[in-house]
């Protein structure tokens, strides 16, 4: 019996692609040895949990400082997660 696949939507697609970027280990996204560390010991395993933290709680983490801060960033825009911008006050 033939197997028929069914096509997914282009939006399904990129929802199944969100998730497993989303459950990605910091190690799988190119962070170095040092930085993966400091995220673990903190417990921020996943991208989700990166992109849950605020880079006032990263940088409140032992031996975590601006360079790695950025060193996250260009990470997270390598797995197409742009660096958020603040939105102004009162706009």
């Amino acid at each position: 019996m033939a197997q028929t696949r069914i096509p997914l939507s282009k939006a399904d697609e990129k929802a199944r692609i969100l998730r497993e970027r989303l459950e990605m280990s910091t190690a799988e996204i190119g962070l170095t040895v040092r930085t993966t560390n400091c995220l673990e010991e903190r417990g921020i395993f996943t991208v989700r949990d990166l992109l849950n933290c605020t880079p006032d709680d990263l940088l409140s983490i032992s031996n975590f400082g601006e360079k790695t801060l950025e060193e996250v960033y260009k990470a997270l825009e390598g797995f197409g997660f742009p660096r958020q911008q603040p939105q102004p006050v009162g706009v």
